[in-house]
């Protein structure tokens, strides 16, 4: 049993994990900021274009109240509301993807850069050994 904890403590504390960890928590608190943006300013702008539907409550009644039956309907607007919310969380993550994958390719250039520097002062350094055992 020690021997586990031990590996789970390795595990746990890893750079990754905690990563992780801090990535969960900033991603949910990003999605409540989402959320926000669409139910309280995207969504009654919808509404406003399309007449004054209220999307949070539109809905599609399938069955009425039969005596002690309840009433079967459909969210639709609040199905179009979670589609809002992942389209523009999906943008986001992919801008954010873009940026981070453009600070990447610049750093990989300066590398390949920095190498290409250190082979050619090899080569002359070796050039230049050649030319004094001559």
């Amino acid at each position: 049993m020690k021997e586990f904890l031990e590996d789970f403590k390795k595990f746990a504390l890893k750079g990754n994990v905690l990563d992780l960890a801090v990535g969960v928590v900033i991603g949910g608190a990003f999605g409540k900021i989402v959320t926000s943006l669409v139910n309280d300013i995207i969504m009654p702008l919808v509404g406003l274009l399309t007449g004054g539907i209220n999307f949070r409550e539109y809905k599609i009644v399938l069955t009425e109240v039969v005596g002690n039956k309840a009433a079967v309907y459909l969210n639709v607007g609040m199905f179009i509301q979670n589609i809002v919310d992942f389209l523009i969380i999906a943008f986001s993550i992919f801008i954010a993807i873009k940026f981070i994958s453009k600070f990447e390719r610049k750093k990989e250039k300066e590398i390949a850069v920095e190498k290409e520097d250190e082979n050619l002062v090899l080569l002359r350094e070796i050039r230049d050994l050649l030319k004094k055992s001559k």
